[in-house]
């Protein structure tokens, strides 16, 4: 077992968890909110320990699968209790497993929720909740497939054991650049979705959010009746992204490239 290999990639998740905790910070900062202190503190600790991690680069830059799999499980349990630190030190959770099971739930993106009044939560908080959907939408692994130097057929065993699937294939001629061809599908369908819900009068805020929400499929909202108190029109935009971001992303691929014979053909569109 490569050790090495796996505490430095442990050591760049924790770097990423910290960078992307900045999004609700920005969010606590518009707002004016003193619960953007829990997320600096978790900054601080994430990188504390993911800077030394990943500056010591290992020998062998080479794993297996048995290291991928073991990856990715440590990658996901560490992230998960990082992540759980801001509804604790805001006060917006006050017990350790609701806060990790909400934030697994939101990596996860289950959608299960132990909160009977978010409207009660600071905005930064509801923030890093739908984003938690967000990034476990893509899995913050496939990002680091983009940009970290493997050896080998390493970036393959990273990715299958990432993957929810069965059958994990290349989209490019390299894994690197499939992650990257993914996340660039990924973040457009964000974007798309997120004019189309201001272009119905939702508020920046709320369509952030929900966007967060539904391109993970988990479903977080914002208020308490969810998408109950929208119009019609936001209603079937949200509905009809959660669908189209339930769709295997080799069909989206395809497309672009003008097979549409080929993606029809996918199996989880048939």
């Amino acid at each position: 077992m490569n050790f090495a290999i796996i505490f430095h990639i442990l050591g760049f998740v924790l770097n990423i968890e910290a960078a992307l905790m900045a999004f609700p910070v920005i969010a606590g900062l518009f707002y004016k909110e003193s619960a953007i202190t829990a997320f600096l503190i978790t900054m601080v600790i994430c990188l504390v320990i993911g800077i030394p991690l990943s500056l010591f680069k290992p020998k062998d830059t080479v794993f297996y699968v048995r290291e991928g799999f073991v990856t990715v499980a440590l990658c996901w349990i560490i992230m998960s209790i990082m992540g759980a630190l801001p509804f604790l030190f805001s006060g917006a959770i006050t017990h350790p497993v609701d806060a990790l099971f909400e934030t697994v739930s939101g990596f996860t993106t289950t959608g299960a929720s132990i909160l009977s009044d978010v409207e009660a939560l600071p905005k930064c908080i509801l923030f890093w909740r739908s984003f938690t959907h967000w990034i476990g939408g893509m899995g913050v692994l496939v990002f680091l497939l983009s940009v970290l130097p493997l050896a080998g057929g390493s970036h393959m065993n990273l990715m299958k054991a990432e993957s929810h699937g069965p059958i994990v294939s290349r989209l490019a001629p390299t894994v690197q650049s499939t992650a990257k061809t993914l996340y660039a599908i990924y973040i457009g369908m964000t974007l798309i979705e997120i004019v189309f819900l201001l272009f119905g009068g939702m508020p920046l805020f709320d369509a952030l959010t929900i966007t967060f929400g539904s391109a993970g499929t988990g479903g977080f909202g914002v208020l308490n009746d969810s998408m109950a108190s929208y119009s019609p029109y936001l209603q079937t935009v949200v509905t009809i992204s959660m669908i189209l971001f339930g769709v295997n992303f080799n069909v989206y691929y395809l497309i672009l490239l003008k097979r549409f014979k080929d993606s029809m053909l996918v199996e989880e569109l048939r």
